[in-house]
């Protein structure tokens, strides 16, 4: 018995020593960053702005690889199945964190429990843009027009189950109005069509809407995020104008596989704050629309109980709002 007790001591020493020694080394060969997004979207431009920086400070090449399909869900699992060994990390959002934990009815993976959290990275506010002659200018003259005109309006999304859906799903839900939804393959076409006045709203993120607000070619009523974007700051909040309770906003945040160690977890998140606070990226993350996390919201702790709180924020949403699909 003793012989057996010794044995087991001994692999306890010989596993500890050996994930002391992977952390004290790491990294010690390229990390692959998966982007499980097609290449040239904003999350993809995301993870390109900060993974050469990420090379420079944790002294190896940190590689962008977009694994795609599914809504996020096939590069997701490729990290979910992946080893905990800190050299596969994902760049993950409110879509493959949040949304599709309701979205699919049978879920492929758990965004609490699968992963290791790192760090939050970004976020970008959804703004309500509309048609330039839509006879609403704030939040209460929209919500006005909605209830009297709602069944005859229509607003549009770059897809069925995409952050511009969802966005304006949970905006009609707070307000209390059904409303024709028209899916678009994108959110250019979709955009295309509110400057040509085919369509009367859609619910999109501040950097793409920011060159059209510009060109006077659309209108936007309220960021729809709790507080005011320092992007635009003369632009309120549909929260501030009344309407309580809605705050849409897109995000990103790295995470590992389960189980990963808590010492390699430190060091990439020191490496991708490090990196949030280098002048030129954020220069380059106001230049697309995007701002960096706050201090007091960098923890790999923070994290783990902010995307929590956001599946179960989508469950109602979605769900109710029959948006679910096999």
């Amino acid at each position: 018995m003793r012989w057996f007790s010794n044995i087991g001591i001994a692999f306890v020493i010989f596993i500890t020593s050996s994930v002391a020694a992977l952390a004290q080394n790491y990294p010690s060969r390229p990390i692959v960053m998966v982007v499980p997004f097609s290449a040239g979207g904003t999350f993809d431009v995301l993870g390109r702005i900060v993974a050469p920086r990420m090379s420079e400070i944790l002294g190896q090449q940190v590689i962008v690889e977009n694994t795609t399909g599914a809504g996020g869900i096939v590069g997701v699992t490729r990290v979910v199945n992946a080893a905990p060994d800190g050299y596969t990390l994902l760049l993950g959002s409110v879509g493959t964190h949040a949304y599709n934990q309701w979205i699919y009815k049978k879920r492929r993976y758990d965004a609490v429990h699968d992963f290791t959290p790192v760090a939050l990275w970004s976020e970008q506010p959804m703004v309500l843009e509309t048609r330039k002659d839509l006879p609403a200018n704030t939040i209460p003259e929209f919500v006005a027009l909605l209830k009297s005109k709602g069944s005859k309006m229509q607003f549009g999304s770059a897809g069925a189950g995409t952050t511009t859906h969802l966005a304006c799903a949970l905006l009609n839900a707070t307000i209390g109005v059904n409303v024709t939804h028209v899916p678009y393959r994108g959110s250019a076409p979709a955009s295309n069509d509110l400057i040509g006045g085919q369509i009367d709203y859609l619910c999109g993120n501040l950097g793409a809407a920011t060159p059209l607000i510009a060109g006077k070619q659309i209108k936007v009523i309220a960021t729809l995020s709790k507080d005011r974007s320092p992007l635009m700051a003369d632009l309120p909040s549909a929260h501030e104008q009344g309407l309580a309770g809605i705050d849409i906003t897109t995000w990103s945040a790295f995470f590992l596989p389960k189980g990963a160690p808590a010492a390699v977890v430190a060091k990439l998140n020191e490496a991708v704050h490090a990196a949030m606070d280098t002048p030129a990226i954020k220069t380059r993350m106001t230049e697309i629309g995007v701002t960096g996390i706050a201090p007091p919201r960098r923890s790999p702790e923070y994290l783990a109980s902010f995307v929590a709180d956001e599946v179960k924020r989508w469950e109602g949403p979605i769900v109710s709002g029959g948006l679910q699909v096999d």
